[in-house]
């Protein structure tokens, strides 16, 4: 213990410049370096290298547009194609697999390989692929490329491997399945149409067998062409010239009639044996009008005709409506006997499929539901009912229904919190769904046994907030909020609607949830907070509101003070932002537009209203206008629900809000955390020249020279006083002499009511500029608003490569280091080629506007607000955009009645330390490397009926970083991140004990401490797509993967990592992607994943009888392989189509797919075709022996009746 003291009393007298970047703690990029490190903290870090693998797991959400569609009627699994190349399996409830194809081309048509475990795709680069199903996770067995013709559509005969290819030239090609070669049998456009015909007859649109006879192909070509071509005669047996071009064609199962829909948005109706005209023609939405003229109708795009044993055959058909009826929505006809029903659509529809009861094509279809792919959506509708109602979608399919803002993934949940939720939201599903079960049920999905709770949630533009169940690869809504009931409904040219053009003032911006104490705090788009507590009991309830100002007035150009021993004192009014209800109005605030001061852009309902149970809001903070200038957008936030406290800012200040007794305890700028003693000239700007625009999410960058410029930068070494907490007018009482310097003159006592402020010890001395700099402008947040390099105002230019250099840390400025009087000039030009603009808005990304120190992350905790403590207190950690670490210990009264009267405490603080970049991410270790969470108070229902018995009191769980260590005594590891660094300090001597350089040419977006394999570690997400985690405490890089580059924000703004090794992010507007950074998490996937293919027997065909069999045609006599193999048909032309074998072949598919449950299902399959096999042969060795028992009884009966006649008598 004393040699630890020891120690602990070296690392206090370090020197402060050693913690703040300086070579005694600065390292190269990747390279860990320990300055100084006290070998009794002998931390045993249990993770390496070989703990981490990156991989994705699940897709969740709707295929974002989606192209094709496809059903296999016997395995009930469903797959929907995408314009990037995607493909989604869908069966039953947890069977859902997502693939993608390598070329990233559309996908432009899907074809089962009904009961068999294979998909074929074409896409849009004119290739066909086929796909292995029989596996967890699908793999491309082969694929034929297209060189000279450009596919249009494709068939798939049932039972057969012989695949039909219509091509844009009106050739029809034909592909051997298993081998994926061309056959050499082709079926030309100019021999299918008669020698007569002049024009070209367009792109096959439609292939399909006739029910009759297999061997009698029906061609449909776009001009309205369509042709029946016999396979074997190799000659067409009809041809039929429409008027209208052909959308599509649908055959009646006894192949006697066929269907066609056409771009006039009618029906014809054919008989294949007297094909000079359609024997009825339908217009099923174009009425005649006065003038006895039909209505112009839209093209019908697809048509099915389906029979019913027991009632009228369905015709099912999308498109077909009047162009004269404007403004209606897409829709689903089903015309039913005489009934005809339209079905409208929120969105347009893609493709639809019937599902039938058969995969054959000649037998009574029996259609039992209708699958629709929307642009948007997927919906099933059920047939067998006359109302037509819509299945329930077990699939999250409307993550998008409004936008998705942003995300929040909690693993290790506790256990309660998800039966709870389910229970409030289960009141509020719709109603009026289909009684029957889901039909697309294919697959097999068992429960893994690596399960635990797991929860996301969405924020969305339109401010609702969605809870999920993500627990085992699913995800299933638990609980719907919406954040815009809280608020009046804006009427137009009023509010942020109509100040900013901004159509969702509702916007969520980011959440903060506590799953114990089950507080859930929302920040919205237009710079408010709501606070909201979990009740199981509804209450009437009004909710209050408060209204900060958050503005500042300094100049944003920095000069040095004339006489640094004379620091100007600056006015508390005009640098300290004020909450609205201690000083409503600034002096000199009366503007053009001053009718907008002091109003926030929202009204919040002020009446008493019934709130169900759930989440009930509890408390609005909203920022308001001053001077005419709208608030910022808040870029931080944190909730603490053991100190009741809540604490919020953005690139004007901090505010901390008590929401236990509704006031604000602390309202100050960024420039006044420093302490009012700041040793550079900020002069007043009066009136403001530019508006900072709030459209837009919180948006991120990637120009980090600010820090380094602003450290670096000034004419004369000065080494300023050390900087104070300068608190606002009524906190500031009797702080004679903070830092050993004298507070303002113009201090105001403190309000009635509010205790006195004690003066905190001397901190340690900041030096804000390097020697022969000169001014410059601060730099605003890399995870605010966005970031511009800085403009210098003397003369003199560098090169491009020194600017860049500088820009991406390759030459790092030291505080202690001089450096050269060279000055920097950057153009507009080269500003945006090198900057990362993260707004939304261009309006926010000018590289003439100020900008401001903004705060970027916030943590409560129990930590050592001061060097000299002996025991941790609460405090609240400040991150900021420059990089600077600020520490602010807090009085919070601890007793039940006390914390509901007496008022909360700020101390100031001399902790200050910095890193390069924007500080992202604090999190606090014990002194044996384990995590500290922060304190809690356990969940109380505040609307249960209370009992006299048991009253109400907190109940709080503190985790106290001396509870856990008595070996070490007192102290605790804190962890900063930033966007470019990564420190670990000791508190509480606050000494530099690790860095690590994370990154010189990006920027990290994400950082979060997770725990991971009993242990933790810093898991990082770069903008140049790298996922990175180190470990902890000693930063050595464990994981760096190029992953995903940064194409899109919306990437940027969801990512998130948490526990357990996981991640999450919004792969596209519609679909959340998961992945995993665990090796034993990828080790366990494929027991976690479900199965797609399940061995089933092929249902067998109907007896056709004997009549039917007589004059329905030769169909199974009908054999392809006579007609398409080489040996019939030839080779076909190399040059028209090149294969590719797949990446792993059949053999790498089989020993993918090698697993037990793989090999149980091949084993099984197997064993059933031995059994059919034998089967089949007792069968015959049956029937062999029948006919030579009557073969020796007649030859027995033959000898007796010519035993005695002799030779003459026959």
């Amino acid at each position: 213990m004393k040699k630890f003291r020891k120690v602990l009393d070296g690392l206090t007298t370090s020197s402060p410049g050693g913690t703040m970047g300086s070579p005694s703690c600065g390292s190269a990029a990747g390279t860990p370096t320990a300055a100084p490190t006290p070998k009794d903290i002998d931390v045993q870090e249990t993770l390496v290298s070989e703990n981490f693998q990156l991989c994705k797991t699940v897709r969740h959400g709707f295929t974002y547009q989606p192209t094709a569609l496809a059903f296999d009627p016997v395995q009930k699994i469903l797959a929907i194609g995408s314009r990037s190349g995607g493909v989604r399996i869908l069966g039953r409830p947890g069977v859902d697999c997502y693939c993608q194809h390598e070329s990233g081309a559309a996908v432009l048509q899907l074809q089962f390989l009904i009961n068999e475990g294979a998909l074929v795709t074409a896409c849009a680069d004119d290739t066909l692929h086929l796909w292995n199903l029989r596996q967890r996770r699908p793999a491309v067995l082969h694929s034929l490329k297209f060189n000279r013709e450009r596919i249009t559509f494709c068939h798939l005969p049932f039972q057969s491997k012989w695949l039909y290819v219509g091509t844009e030239r009106g050739n029809t090609h034909i592909v051997n399945i298993e081998s994926f070669i061309l056959s050499g049998y082709v079926i030309m456009w100019n021999k299918a149409i008669e020698l007569s015909t002049k024009t070209h007859p367009g792109p096959v649109v439609h292939l399909s067998d006739s029910p009759k006879d297999e061997g009698k192909l029906l061609i449909g070509f776009e001009g309205g062409t369509i042709v029946q071509w016999d396979l074997r005669a190799k000659k067409a047996d009809f041809r039929i010239y429409y008027d209208e071009a052909i959308h599509s064609v649908s055959w009646h199962h006894e192949g006697k009639q066929f269907m066609c829909s056409h771009s006039d948005g009618s029906l014809t109706l054919w008989n294949p044996r007297n094909t000079t005209k359609p024997f009825q023609v339908t217009f099923p939405h174009g009425k005649i009008q006065k003038d006895g003229r039909k209505e112009s109708c839209k093209p019908i795009l697809k048509v099915e005709y389906k029979t019913s044993r027991n009632s009228e055959p369905f015709v099912i058909f999308s498109g077909g409506l009047s162009y004269d009826k404007a403004g209606r929505r897409p829709a689903l006809t089903i015309m039913h006997g005489k009934a005809i029903t339209v079905l409208e659509m929120d969105y347009p529809i893609v493709e639809f499929m019937v599902l039938c009861d058969t995969p054959y094509i000649n037998e009574i279809q029996e259609p039992y539901a209708v699958v629709v792919l929307l642009e948007k959506d997927l919906i099933v509708v059920d047939l067998t009912q006359s109302n037509f109602p819509v299945f329930e979608n077990p699939y999250p399919m409307d993550i998008h229904e409004s936008p998705v803002t942003c995300t929040a993934y909690f693993a290790d949940c506790p256990p309660d919190i998800i039966p709870i939720l389910y229970s409030i939201g289960a009141k509020h599903k719709k109603t009026g769904y289909s009684q029957k079960e889901w039909p697309i049920a294919g697959g097999t999905w068992t429960l893994g046994s690596h399960t635990y709770p797991e929860i996301i949630i969405t924020g969305h533009a339109d401010g609702s907030i969605k809870f999920w169940d993500a627990s085992a690869f699913t995800l299933q809504m638990l609980y719907k909020l919406k954040t815009s009931k809280v608020f009046e409904k804006p009427k137009l040219g009023e509010g942020r609607g109509a100040d900013l053009g901004e159509e969702d003032p509702f916007a969520v911006q980011m959440v903060s949830w506590c799953p114990h104490s089950r507080i859930f705090c929302v920040v919205g788009i237009s710079a408010h907070i709501i606070l909201y507590r979990f009740s199981k009991y509804d209450a009437n309830t009004q909710t209050v509101s408060l209204e900060v100002r958050l503005q500042c007035e300094p100049e944003d150009i920095i000069t040095p003070s004339e006489n640094e021993n004379n620091p100007c004192f600056s006015e508390p009014g005009s640098h300290s932002p004020q909450p609205h209800h201690q000083n409503p109005v600034s002096p000199g605030s009366r503007t053009p537009d001053g009718a907008k001061d002091s109003t926030p852009f929202l009204k919040v309902k002020d009446k008493m209203v019934r709130v169900p149970p759930g989440y009930q809001s509890d408390l609005v903070i909203q920022l308001l206008w001053v001077d005419g200038e709208p608030p910022q957008q808040i870029t931080s936030l944190d909730i603490n629900s053991a100190y009741g406290l809540l604490a919020f800012g953005n690139c004007n200040g901090l505010a901390v809000v008590d929401y236990i007794q509704k006031t604000v305890i602390l309202c100050i700028s960024t420039v006044d955390l420093y302490g009012a003693t700041d040793p550079y000239q900020r002069l007043t700007r009066s009136p403001r020249r530019n508006r900072q625009s709030t459209s837009g999410l919180t948006e991120l960058t990637d120009n980090q020279q600010s820090i380094d410029m602003e450290r670096s930068k000034s004419p004369t070494s000065v080494k300023g006083p050390g900087r104070k907490l300068s608190l606002p007018t009524d906190l500031k009482t009797d702080l004679d002499h903070v830092n050993g310097h004298c507070t303002s003159p113009t201090s105001q006592p403190c309000s009635a009511g509010k205790p006195r402020i004690p003066m905190g010890p001397e901190g340690p001395r900041l030096t804000r500029r390097g020697p022969g700099r000169p001014p410059f402008r601060k730099a605003q947040s890399a995870a605010c608003m966005e970031i511009s390099l800085p403009v210098s105002h003397t003369e003199g230019h560098a090169s491009r490569r020194a600017m860049l250099q500088q820009l991406h840390g390759v030459t790092m400025y030291s505080h202690d280091e001089h450096h050269s009087t060279a000055s920097y000039c950057w153009n507009e030009r080269e500003s945006r080629e090198n900057s990362f603009s993260r707004s939304r808005s261009s309006s926010v990304s000018s590289i003439d506007r100020d900008t401001k120190e903004a705060i970027t992350t916030l943590q409560f905790g129990e930590s050592y607000g001061r060097k000299s403590d002996a025991l941790p207190t609460p405090c609240l950690w400040v991150g900021t955009s420059l990089g600077v670490v600020i520490l602010i210990p807090l009085s919070i009264p601890m007793d039940h009645e006390e914390r509901l009267e007496d008022p909360v405490t700020v101390g100031p603080s001399g902790a200050v330390q910095m890193l390069k970049g924007s500080v992202l991410r604090f999190a606090f270790l014990d002194c044996n490397g384990a995590l500290i969470q922060s304190p809690y108070e356990i969940w109380r229902d505040q609307n249960a009926p209370e009992d006299p018995d048991r009253p109400r009191r907190r109940k709080l769980v503190h985790f106290s970083p001396s509870s856990s260590q008595d070996a070490f005594g007192e102290g605790h590891l804190t962890v900063v991140c930033s966007e470019r660094q990564a420190k670990v300090f000791l508190m509480p001597s606050q000494s530099c004990l690790f860095v690590h350089n994370i990154t010189e040419s990006s920027f990290v977006l994400r950082a979060d401490v997770v725990s991971l394999c009993n242990s933790v570690c810093l898991a990082c997400f770069c903008a140049n797509g790298h996922v990175m985690t180190l470990s902890l405490p000693s930063l050595r890089p464990l994981m760096d993967v190029n992953y995903l580059p940064l194409t899109d924000m919306r990437i940027a703004r969801t990512f998130c990592f948490t526990n357990e090794g996981q991640a999450l992010y919004l792969s596209s507007p519609t679909e959340i992607q998961r992945i995993t950074y665990s090796q034993e998490m990828c080790d366990n996937l494929q027991e976690m994943l479900g199965e797609l293919f399940t061995p089933i027997e092929t249902p067998e065909a109907q007896n056709r009888g004997f009549l039917k069999g007589f004059f329905g045609g030769n169909a199974h006599t009908f054999d392809r392989e006579e007609l398409f193999g080489e040996a019939a048909a030839g080779k076909a032309s190399r040059s028209l189509a090149q294969h590719i074998p797949g990446q792993g072949g059949v053999e790498g598919m089989k020993v993918a797919a090698s697993g037990v449950v793989g090999d149980l299902a091949r084993a099984r399959v197997a064993l059933d075709e031995r059994g059919q096999r034998l089967g089949e042969l007792e069968e015959r060795t049956t029937l062999m022996m029948t006919s030579a028992e009557t073969f020796s009884k007649h030859a027995h009966e033959l000898m007796l009746k010519c035993k005695d006649k002799k030779w003459y008598q026959f």
